[in-house]
């Protein structure tokens, strides 16, 4: 599968200027054919630079995302994805890419490379010829902003190509009244080109780029999903598991054993208030009726 090639939510935005070889697009849930599907409209992008915390972003955060948005060369709205999955890992994972990616070489089961190099920043190496520095510049629940420089040597172009990158995670959080939560993830990319590569990726290469992203990000998604599934049945195995992961900082480390912990805990609470539930209680409305949460976990515009 080509999603472990691909170091989570956000660095899909730098990986898909490296052209890695198609792969079908997963088959979407009966929620997820109601989502909006993936574009590059110019509606969108505008949408996608309205939805920038611009609030939140200090001086120089403000100026890494102008000289991004002030020279795209492909912008891509990835398409939207629901998933059953545990809030505070689904916030860890997004925020600790590196957990997820160093699971992945354990397993054998790709030779990209993520690590952490500062309090937001991240180094990614992966063998088909990218690199690239990672910068979280906001993490609010709601909204991820990641800003990126970026480089790619193979041999699909004759010479070697380098831009920044800018990634736009929003997230939106519904609990239904069983106590489960499904969420949404947005992925907003605008990639910038420097002018010697700028035609050959554009031209010759855009379609399978983004055709790329598009079922990588779908793939990303889903596996976050399958990790929290296990952190729920599974949790001893996953801390085992987390335990062998020595290219994550032993901080991390740990707090991710923490986090798994608290989702089995939280699963076996639900499970225990479902067993005391009349059947009849059971059934929880539909997300997006009244079992909704508000506050920042409303509905993506």
């Amino acid at each position: 599968m080509h999603w472990k090639r691909w170091g989570g939510l956000l660095a899909t935005v730098v990986l898909w200027a490296a052209p890695l070889g198609a792969a079908g697009p997963a088959a979407a849930t009966s929620a997820e054919a109601a989502l909006p599907s993936a574009t590059s409209s110019n509606a969108a992008r505008q949408n996608a630079i309205q939805s920038i915390p611009w609030d939140k972003l200090d001086r120089e955060g403000r100026a890494k995302v102008d000289s991004v948005l002030g020279n795209v060369t492909v912008f891509r709205r990835f398409p939207a994805r629901v998933v059953s999955c545990d809030p505070d890992l689904y916030l860890f994972v997004v925020r600790h890419p590196d957990v997820v990616v160093n699971i992945w070489e354990v397993l054998g089961l790709s030779q990209l490379q993520l690590r952490q190099t500062g309090p937001d920043t991240y180094r990614v190496a992966e063998n088909a010829g990218t690199s690239a520095t990672l910068e979280f510049l906001c993490h609010a629940n709601d909204t991820h902003v990641v800003y990126g420089q970026w480089s790619y040597t193979g041999p699909l172009l004759p010479r070697t190509i380098r831009g920044r990158c800018l990634a736009v995670l929003r997230s939106a959080y519904a609990r239904a009244n069983d106590g489960r939560y499904s969420i949404t993830s947005r992925l907003d990319g605008f990639v910038t080109v420097e002018p010697a590569g700028a035609e050959l990726l554009t031209k010759a290469l855009h379609p399978l780029v983004v055709k790329n992203a598009d079922t990588n990000f779908v793939q990303t998604v889903g596996f976050v999903g399958s990790l929290s599934r296990t952190a729920e049945v599974n949790s001893r195995g996953l801390q085992r598991l987390a335990q062998r992961l020595m290219d994550v900082q032993p901080e991390v480390r740990r707090q991710f054993e923490q986090v798994v912990a608290g989702v089995a805990d939280r699963a076996a609470s639900l499970a225990a208030q479902d067993r005391k539930r009349p059947a009849t209680q059971l059934a929880g409305r539909p997300i997006g009726q009244s079992g909704q949460e508000p506050a920042s976990r409303t509905a993506l515009q």
